[in-house]
Protein backbone atom coordinates (compact mmCIF):
# COMPACT_ATOMS: atom_id res chain seq x y z
CA UNK A 1 0.00 0.00 0.00
CA UNK A 2 1.63 3.40 -1.15
CA UNK A 3 1.73 6.44 1.42
CA UNK A 4 0.41 8.81 -1.29
CA UNK A 5 -2.33 8.68 -3.27
CA UNK A 6 -3.31 10.74 -6.68
CA UNK A 7 -5.60 12.81 -6.43
CA UNK A 8 -8.73 14.38 -8.93
CA UNK A 9 -5.61 17.15 -9.88
CA UNK A 10 -2.85 14.40 -10.58
CA UNK A 11 -0.88 15.76 -7.22
CA UNK A 12 0.61 12.99 -4.26
CA UNK A 13 -0.97 13.52 -1.75
CA UNK A 14 -0.13 11.92 1.67
CA UNK A 15 -2.98 9.61 3.31
CA UNK A 16 -3.28 10.54 6.84
CA UNK A 17 -2.27 7.54 9.85
CA UNK A 18 -6.21 7.56 10.55
CA UNK A 19 -7.25 6.75 7.65
CA UNK A 20 -4.75 4.16 6.63
CA UNK A 21 -5.54 2.65 10.42
CA UNK A 22 -9.30 2.35 9.00
CA UNK A 23 -9.36 1.06 5.96
CA UNK A 24 -6.65 -2.07 7.11
CA UNK A 25 -9.81 -5.14 8.46
CA UNK A 26 -7.34 -6.89 9.91
CA UNK A 27 -5.91 -4.33 12.05
CA UNK A 28 -9.15 -3.43 13.16
CA UNK A 29 -10.19 -7.01 13.75
CA UNK A 30 -6.94 -6.91 16.33
CA UNK A 31 -7.49 -4.10 17.46
CA UNK A 32 -11.14 -5.29 19.10
CA UNK A 33 -10.37 -8.02 20.29
CA UNK A 34 -6.90 -7.04 22.13
CA UNK A 35 -8.67 -3.87 23.83
CA UNK A 36 -11.80 -5.38 25.55
CA UNK A 37 -9.10 -8.13 26.28
CA UNK A 38 -6.44 -5.99 28.19
CA UNK A 39 -9.13 -4.31 30.05
CA UNK A 40 -10.74 -7.12 31.57
CA UNK A 41 -7.59 -8.12 32.43
CA UNK A 42 -6.31 -4.51 34.07
CA UNK A 43 -10.48 -4.69 35.75
CA UNK A 44 -9.59 -8.01 36.87
CA UNK A 45 -6.59 -7.16 38.70
CA UNK A 46 -8.10 -4.33 40.63
CA UNK A 47 -10.79 -6.49 41.93
CA UNK A 48 -8.78 -8.75 43.04
CA UNK A 49 -6.69 -6.17 44.57
CA UNK A 50 -9.91 -4.69 46.54
CA UNK A 51 -10.74 -7.85 47.88
CA UNK A 52 -10.27 -7.25 51.72
CA UNK A 53 -7.51 -10.02 53.55
CA UNK A 54 -9.21 -12.67 55.87
CA UNK A 55 -8.38 -12.48 59.91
Amino acid sequence: MSDFDTGPGGTDEKIPFMQQLLDSPLLLLVIGIVSPMVLYIVWGVMETIAIPLAQ
